[in-house]
């Protein structure tokens, strides 16, 4: 289980309720119940589009394809896991996966590949052991580097890219 206990941070806020600081545990299972739900989001986007539209970029400065967001999230979920998670070695192109193009069939095969390693990767987490102190979870916020911290930021940036391939859909079917 990784604790995700309140502590106080720079900004002076910490997980209070009645007063009090409540730990709380987040269960392997929990944590790919909403992978997954992430993952199937993504699935329900490429529902939408066909492989022409899935590679369009929205007008306007700094869109991206639904294509390259889907790579993207496909890359950075098993990558966080294992290299700032547990320290291991991992070479990613984040300009190249925003960059990717691809049919939806082989976005599909991408999405189960990367729940299936994601997955792995998850498993491999919880048991540790961990690196709390490797560099890139100094890009996680409010200099919380703990293995919660590093769960909430892989969720949260799934569901932030899944928002922008919804936005990227409705525009383009606009």
């Amino acid at each position: 289980m990784v604790n995700m206990s309140g502590r106080r941070q720079d900004d002076g806020v910490r997980s209070i309720v009645h007063s009090r600081v409540v730990p709380m545990d987040l269960a392997a299972a929990t944590i790919e119940l909403y992978l997954n739900h992430a993952f199937a989001g993504m699935e329900k986007v490429l529902d939408r589009l066909d492989d022409t539209t899935v590679n369009q970029r929205p007008a306007g400065w700094g869109t991206n394809s639904v294509a390259g967001l889907v790579v993207h999230c496909c890359e950075l979920a098993p990558s966080w896991f294992t290299v700032p998670g547990l320290g291991r070695e991992g070479e990613r192109d984040r300009d190249a996966e925003f960059a990717a193009t691809a049919t939806v069939a082989e976005l599909r095969a991408r999405i189960e590949g990367a729940r299936a390693a994601t997955a792995d990767a998850l498993s491999d987490f919880m048991t540790g052991p961990t690196t709390p102190d490797h560099p890139l979870r100094a890009f996680m916020p409010g200099g919380d580097f703990s293995d919660g911290a590093l769960v909430l930021h892989v969720l949260e940036e799934l569901f932030q890219h899944l928002g922008h391939m919804e936005v990227t859909a409705d525009a383009l079917e606009g």
